[in-house]
């Protein structure tokens, strides 16, 4: 595991990864830290504070929210839970596919931003304003690291923006990196991205990726960073995780999670989380979208995962949004009288093709 990853077990047989010696607060926490704290750095509200060397991350955490702090240590999330036994899911090449045809010469006006390993150029949108204008905010890289391989999830955000595109053609995509090229960040990076979406929020939020939390309860910062995006339709994967074990931030109040059925749409596919918490599902399995040109790829795979349940859902609601506000789409989409309901995979959501 990579050094800077620590594997945590503050409640027993509840794993969690962190940053190891790294808090994250608001201004009063970072006041309260100060005994325990090397450096404190500040961004958006939000001090992500280096612990002292023997301090306990977790414990450190117990004691700032006990004394009524805003705090949490700084959980990396991914894309592909593959920590979490999630299945070793990985792209494979696929022919072309015809491109979504847009709905008119503007489009939807609905933005769809999604977090991310951030997008390639691809046929389907390298010539739409909304990719000129945003190209270089989030380009996906496929070798960061130069070994001469497609690095371990890179095309994930080029693959997730496809299926939202599929379902609805029309809509603005605004990449935004919060994952490199492994399907790995943090809660510090969501946050400085969420942060940047207050003054100029989307109509739906994808996010295709997440981890479970120290103590199984969520990250208060998340949780409020989420609720001030008040007109935003978030919408999360529950994880290939195979268990009821809340994934976040997909178990938020307000956020809808998304688990997988496998490629009939019949059942729920096998690594897929479930649980009560978990409000929607669709197909999962074997899925065709755009990627990247990179050895055996000619910019389109097929691949597996609730990343990409989640996609097709974002792109469901984008659809309906075209003549709705997104939190009246997303109840229109998410409806049980409109489609069947699953037992702990909540609404099936069906694949536009």
């Amino acid at each position: 595991m990579d050094v800077d990853i620590k594997r945590v077990e503050h409640v027993s047989g509840a794993l969690a990864l962190i940053r190891p010696g790294q808090l994250l607060t608001d201004a009063s926490g970072a006041t309260a830290a100060a005994r325990w704290t090397t450096a404190v750095a500040e961004a958006d509200g939000i001090f992500r504070v280096r612990l002292s060397p023997g301090v306990d991350v977790c414990d450190a955490v117990a004691t700032l929210r006990d004394q009524g702090h805003m705090a949490s240590p700084n959980h990396v999330l991914v894309g592909q839970p593959l920590f979490f036994g999630g299945p070793a899911s990985r792209p494979f090449p696929a022919d072309p596919l015809p491109a979504p045809e847009t709905e008119g010469p503007g489009g939807s006006a609905v933005t769809v931003a999604v977090a991310d390993t951030g997008l390639a150029a691809h046929p389907w949108w390298r010539e739409r304003p909304w990719f000129r204008e945003r190209r270089q905010d989030a380009a996906e890289v496929p070798d960061a690291d130069g070994d001469g391989l497609l690095d371990a999830q890179a095309g994930h955000g080029t693959f997730v923006t496809g299926l939202i595109l599929l379902s609805a053609p029309g809509a603005r995509v605004r990449p935004l990196r919060v994952l490199d090229g492994q399907g790995v960040g943090d809660e510090a990076g969501l946050l400085r991205v969420l942060g940047r979406l207050r003054s100029d929020p989307p109509e739906v939020l994808n996010l295709s990726f997440g981890g479970h939390t120290f103590d199984d309860r969520p990250s208060p910062l998340v949780e409020a960073a989420l609720a001030g995006l008040t007109s935003t339709a978030v919408v999360a994967c529950a994880g290939n995780t195979a268990s009821a074990r809340p994934f976040w931030p997909a178990a938020l109040p307000g956020v809808i999670a998304v688990g997988a059925l496998d490629a009939a749409e019949e059942a729920r596919a096998p690594f897929s989380a479930h649980g009560p918490w978990v409000d929607a599902c669709a197909r999962g399995e074997w899925l065709e979208s755009a990627f990247l040109e990179h050895g055996a790829f000619q910019g389109y795979a097929r691949w597996s995962g609730t990343s990409f349940a989640a996609a097709v859902v974002s792109g469901a609601i984008a659809a309906a949004a075209g003549e709705r506000a997104p939190k009246e789409a997303a109840a229109h989409v998410l409806d049980p009288l409109r489609t069947r309901q699953i037992p702990d995979l909540g609404v099936v959501v069906p694949t536009s093709r």
